[in-house]
C-alpha cells in the first residue's frame, strides 16, 4: 500500500513538472483599453507616466513579466515599459510590465484617441492603423 501511494505521488509530481514549462509560455491577453507607456514609480501612489505626473488607483494591480503581482513600493525608482488601464477618475488601475516579446509588438496605442481610431485583434493581441 505504501509503495502504491509513493508511486501515485511520483506520477502526480512528474506530471506537474512537465506542465510547468507549458504554463510559463502562455501568452498574456491585454484588454482593448490597455495603453502602452513608460512608467516610473515614485513614492507610491505617485508615479510618472509618459513623463507626466500620475497616480495609482486604490487597489491598483501591477503584474511583473511573469504575471505575478508586484507591490508598488518594491518598484520605487524603476523605469518600466508597461501596458496600463485607467479607471473612471483617470487613475492608473492595472499595470503589466512588458516582456521583450510583448514590447516588440508594434504599433500599440499610447493615447485613448489612438485606441479609438486603430483596429484591435484580441486573438493576436495586435493593433493596426486603418
Amino acid at each position: 500500500m505504501l509503495l502504491r501511494s509513493a508511486f501515485a505521488a511520483l506520477v502526480v509530481l512528474s506530471t506537474a513538472l512537465v506542465a510547468l514549462p507549458a504554463a510559463a509560455q502562455v501568452q498574456r491577453t491585454f484588454p482593448q483599453n490597455a495603453l502602452r507607456g513608460a512608467l516610473v514609480v515614485g513614492a507610491p501612489p505617485e508615479i510618472t507616466l509618459n513623463g507626466k505626473p500620475a497616480r495609482l488607483a486604490p487597489g491598483a494591480r501591477i503584474r511583473n513579466q511573469a504575471n505575478m503581482l508586484e507591490m508598488s513600493g518594491s518598484l520605487t525608482g524603476a523605469r518600466l515599459l508597461v501596458h496600463y488601464t485607467l479607471d473612471s477618475f483617470e487613475l492608473v488601475k492595472d499595470v503589466w510590465i512588458l516582456t521583450p516579446a510583448e514590447a516588440a509588438k508594434k504599433p500599440w496605442p499610447t493615447t485613448p484617441q489612438q485606441a479609438q481610431e486603430w483596429l484591435f485583434d484580441p486573438v493576436a493581441q495586435a493593433w493596426s492603423r486603418p
